[in-house]
């Protein structure tokens, strides 16, 4: 299932600080905001809490999401090994226009639904689908209103 517009691929990290590091190494020109997340998603076998350190920042046209896993109930984050590196990629990120469509959509195909969270019309709204091994990394769908989305293209 690919659908929606890549906007953002996103990326495991031990060390926030290092891996913002070698992105301003190379060429980003000022430090992202670091976000604290705690949240409770929706997965297949109930619901888990994931709780993380993420950055996010536009650089050559393509949004960046740094991700430092603190808790991860869910064991997705998990499934990014160590490289030795500041960083392992981890999913590609396409935003949706209809959450409900594309949840319909999600029963119909075969790659398995990970975690989700349905906040709802007028809310931002995400799932992760397994597609290692089709695609060899997880794939991220978001829905969210146009202003936010404008927001998020501004970062």
């Amino acid at each position: 299932m690919l659908i929606g517009t890549h906007y953002q691929n996103g990326y495991i990290c031990d060390d926030i600080e290092a891996a913002i590091t070698v992105f301003k190494a190379r060429g980003l020109a000022k430090d992202p905001m670091i976000i604290p997340v705690d949240q409770t998603v929706d997965t297949p076998d109930g619901p888990k809490r994931q709780k993380s350190r993420i950055a996010m920042f536009s650089h050559g046209g393509l949004q960046y999401e740094l991700i430092e896993v603190e808790i991860d109930e869910t064991g997705v984050y998990a499934n990014a090994p160590d490289n030795g590196g500041a960083m392992r990629f981890h999913h590609i990120c396409m935003r949706v226009p209809d959450y409900d469509a594309f949840r319909k959509a999600v029963d119909e195909q075969d790659l398995p639904l990970m975690f989700e969270r349905n906040s709802g019309p007028g809310a931002l709204s995400f799932a992760y689908l397994d597609g290692r091994k089709a695609f060899g990394h997880y794939l991220e769908y978001t829905s969210m209103p146009d202003a936010m989305w404008d927001q998020i293209k501004a970062m």
